[in-house]
């Protein structure tokens, strides 16, 4: 924002709010609302992103910036009666990072600014504490040698571990004055054997550096990660939070938490979070001491409790949503020094959606709004049952539910290792930090020893929907020696398999059954949701998935070749099959029938082979016709080239070979041998494939055509409603596409004809060459519907092979930041997206009634739904298991709901 010719690039906390989030950070806006509700926040001011991404582009911050940081600077010190550093009642305050899109523990904070050789005496004389203003100092040089002059934590913790073994302590608190003097000294030390200089002693030298510090944070490795994974723009920028300090570490009547308005793991309603006496904000974040439920707190401090809860509601009211708070009490005076909308997992946000309906403070459709598609595919994961071998090893704290069964491992580095060679695997610490995001991701599970429901493994976990029990406390952990010793004393050591559930805590040694969950059986129809059966969460799905379904305008198919798939498909909400591929009833026992087709001597044997098919094909769409009855079936013809129902040539050729040499001559391997050879193509998937087939193969299509139209007709003789759609596979020109429709409306007239039943079917042509999305307004010409094979067509947009690219070098291009995402997991809006566009505008413009889909893996990624929606396609296709996914995504689509990493 400008003011004349002066960007404004530092605003106090009473000129923002909420919806500044953009500009101010999340956690500037947040502090902003809050300070205009009137609530207890540490005066303070915010930095904007603004300058963080003049900072990142132009390597130095704005010329303006620090006249503008001195202006609120000194506005901070009248408000407060203090002044930064002074020797003799110094004004300390933190500087915090903020992006827009909560991002926890990714980037830098700093505690404790302005303290130095001589401030820290003043503290003591002000607070009346020793203890508490060296252990302030020690908490200053430790965080900012770390985060702000990039020294390695483990030198400080060393130190620190140093002193408490010489005083035979294992705890922080145990360490006195004298003793903290001395930690500060040694950590001095360090810095300047680290740094070549002594530690900072000008106080505003010290805010400066941390400014920049949260700035560069940015672009931290771990952030970077965190970005790609959560889909957040890398040019986005973060804010800088610069506050007051106030203190919960200056003795048993101040202390710091966390709180949640309702449960995150579950959405029920009531008091949770974490409280610490005698502790500063990192402490409870760490989990490096064990916290008490924040309950606990109305005995340590009624006054402070009850004004907690009050806050806690009205922020809630306020938000019209699920608020986590941190605070600090000083001296039994509350303080606010954060909220946000909280992160919660899959289940407690359906839950609290429908909660907040009934409580009248949002509707339905903001209710499918404030839920994602991602979010309901976790529910449908598998849980534990009982039984089976495992042993329970201890019970934690269930931080983010689900199942998870790996090998143990100790290390981030490990867990990415060992996943990246196909194992699974449970990441276990004594706590997490920011740097073991990669293992988090890579693993099935975390388990930390230390730590609550608001520790840093808990956030993060929920956050990506990753299972994880906290606050193990009776397991021995150790990293070093690579294993975690139990209650019991069993040694589990790194490689083992356990089981751990998010859901209850537990831990196992060995691998725990696992059932569908509630969800899926709530899909399956065996479990009524208006029964005494259905929990709070299948009821709140239900509701939602019915009023997406009431508003989206996108119909949902499913992509399904058995008759099995097609039921299911169904029960779990589809509306007709978008692709039923028929080279997959080719397989199994009837390879040696497409074997007589490609080895066939003239006419008479094809059609022979052809003649053997047939019926083979008419039962397999007489099966999927009654499983869909009075929904459209899209019956793809055979696309994939016939060189993939032979038997591979490197091994057919030893197997020719070694006959040969041990004297047996076979003649029809011989001929087998020969045809392969004849086939064998260097690209096959641009090869005779598809389409080119049905011209190359004299009668194949026509024995498909005439084997959908017999069973349609059987199944409608029947009493059924078959509404098949033919689909002719891989077009990149009309005259292809209209030779193969005529010869299929000739087929279809003689069954008719020859049944004496009208069935009506759809021709149409799959979109997955560019050549057709470009010349979509002449091909539409001769057909009643375009689906667009989003596979194939990201293939040729891209020239990737997916069977090799994505093994080959996916991984250093995620790295490189060339795509955030693979073009094959989520639609490649910008190419692929743009051949998709034009060919839906191109289709309509010469045939307005023109059908349009999609059957592409696509259609499930609730991303693409998004996509989908807006260039007004009629219908996407997706596996059985993603039809709920891509109803409530094409729900919240029309509802102009955030689509995924938006």
């Amino acid at each position: 924002m400008t003011s004349g010719t002066t960007t404004k690039w530092v605003y106090d906390f009473s000129e923002g709010n909420k919806d500044q989030k953009d500009l101010l950070g999340g956690k500037g806006a947040n502090l902003a609302e809050m300070t205009n509700l009137g609530l207890p926040v540490p005066p303070g001011f915010t930095i904007t992103t603004d300058a963080c991404r003049h900072y990142l582009q132009h390597g130095g911050t704005p010329p303006e910036l620090d006249a503008q940081v001195s202006e609120h600077l000194t506005a901070l010190e009248k408000a407060m009666g203090k002044t930064l550093g002074d020797p003799a009642d110094p004004l300390l305050v933190s500087v915090r990072s903020g992006a827009a899109v909560s991002m926890p523990g990714m980037m830098e904070t700093v505690l404790n600014v302005g303290l130095n050789d001589e401030s820290v005496h003043g503290l003591a004389q002000q607070s009346g504490s020793e203890r508490f203003a060296w252990d302030s100092y020690r908490r200053l040089i430790q965080m900012f040698g770390k985060t702000v002059l990039h020294i390695d934590g483990d030198l400080f913790e060393r130190i620190l571990d140093e002193v408490k073994s010489e005083q035979g302590t294992d705890l922080d608190l145990d360490l006195d004055a004298e003793q903290l003097e001395d930690v500060v000294g040694r950590f001095k030390a360090i810095v300047e054997e680290q740094t070549g200089a002594e530690f900072p002693q000008d106080p505003r030298e010290q805010m400066d550096m941390a400014i920049t510090a949260v700035f560069d944070s940015w672009n931290a490795d771990r952030a970077v990660v965190y970005r790609r994974r959560e889909r957040i723009p890398g040019d986005a920028g973060t804010a800088v939070n610069v506050v007051a300090m106030v203190f919960g570490n200056l003795g048993p009547d101040s202390g710091t938490g966390v709180a949640f308005t309702r449960d995150p793991g579950s959405g029920a309603q009531g008091v949770y979070g974490d409280y610490l006496q005698n502790a500063q904000g990192e402490d409870v974040v760490a989990g490096i001491r064990n916290t008490v439920p924040l309950a606990d707190l109305e005995d340590l401090d009624e006054p402070a409790y009850d004004e907690l809860l009050s806050i806690m509601s009205t922020l809630e009211s306020h938000y019209r949503d699920l608020c986590d708070i941190e605070f600090t009490i000083e001296r039994t005076k509350l303080w606010m020094l954060q909220t946000r909308v909280g992160k919660r997992t899959a289940a407690a946000a359906f839950v609290i959606a429908t909660q907040l309906v009934d409580e009248g403070l949002i509707d339905m459709d903001e209710a499918v709004r404030r839920v994602t598609g991602d979010q309901l595919a976790q529910l449908m994961f598998p849980r534990f049952v009982s039984g089976g071998d495992a042993t329970q090893l201890t019970q934690g704290m269930n931080a983010s539910p689900g199942a998870a069964v790996g090998k143990a491992v100790f290390s981030s580095e490990t867990a990415v290792e060992w996943a990246d060679r196909g194992e699974k695997v449970v990441l276990v610490r004594r706590e997490t930090n920011p740097d073991d995001l990669a293992g988090m991701i890579a693993a099935q599970g975390v388990l930390t020893s230390r730590g609550g429901k608001t520790s840093h493994a808990a956030v993060v976990a929920r956050g990506m929907g990753k299972t994880c029990v906290c606050g193990a406390e009776e397991l021995q952990v150790d990293t070093k020696a690579k294993r975690f010793t139990a209650p019991d004393g069993t040694v589990v050591d790194e490689g083992d398999v356990i089981s751990i559930d998010g859901s209850t805590g537990r831990v196992w040694l060995g691998e725990v059954p696992v059932e569908p969950s509630s969800v899926v059986r709530y899909f399956e129809g065996e479990i009524d949701p208006e029964s005494e059966d259905a929990d709070d969460l299948v009821r709140s799905v239900h509701r939602i998935l019915n009023q997406a379904d009431r508003v989206r305008r996108l119909d949902v198919r499913t992509n399904a070749d058995t008759p099995d798939d097609a039921a299911r498909a169904r029960r779990f909400g589809a509306r007709g099959i978008g692709l039923c591929r028929t080279e997959h009833m080719f397989l199994g026992d009837r390879r040696r029938f497409v074997e007589k087709l490609i080895l066939a001597d003239g006419d008479e044997e094809r059609q022979a082979a052809l003649d053997a098919l047939k019926p083979l094909q008419k039962q397999d769409f007489l099966e999927i016709f009654e499983a869909m009855d009075g929904l459209p079936v899209t019956v793809r013809l055979l696309d994939p080239p016939l060189h993939e129902f032979l038997p591979d040539l490197t091994d057919l050729s030893v197997r020719v070979a070694v006959a040969e040499a041990e004297g047996h001559h076979d003649e029809g391997q011989l001929r087998l041998l020969a045809a392969v050879r004849r086939m064998h193509e260097e690209n096959p998937m641009l090869g005779l494939r598809g389409v080119r087939l049905g011209l190359v193969v004299p009668g194949l299509f026509a024995m498909q055509v005439r084997a959908i139209a017999e069973a349609a007709c059987e199944r409608r003789r029947a009493g059924g409603d078959p509404r098949p759609e033919i689909m002719i596979p891989l077009v990149g020109a009309v005259q292809e596409l209209e030779a193969i429709r005529g010869e299929s409306e000739q087929v279809l007239a003689e069954v008719c004809s020859d049944e004496g039943i009208e069935v009506k079917a759809l021709i149409g042509t799959m979109i997955e060459v560019p050549r057709a999305a470009l010349t979509a307004e002449e091909i539409a010409g001769s057909a009643e519907f375009f689906s667009f094979g989003t596979n194939d067509l990201t293939q040729m947009t891209w020239g990737f092979s997916r069977d090799d690219v994505e093994a080959a070098f996916f991984h250093q291009y995620l790295d490189k930041g060339i795509f955030g995402v693979s073009p094959f997991e989520s639609l490649d809006r910008d190419g692929v997206g743009r051949l998709v566009r034009i060919g839906a505008e191109g289709g309509r413009a010469a045939r307005p009634d023109l059908k349009l889909g999609v059957c592409g893996e696509h259609g499930g990624d609730p991303d693409s739904v998004h996509f989908f929606h807006e260039v007004g396609l009629d219908y996407v296709s997706c596996s059985p298991f993603r039809v709920p996914v891509a109803r409530l995504e094409a729900g919240r689509a029309a509802l102009g709901g955030e689509r995924a990493g938006s």
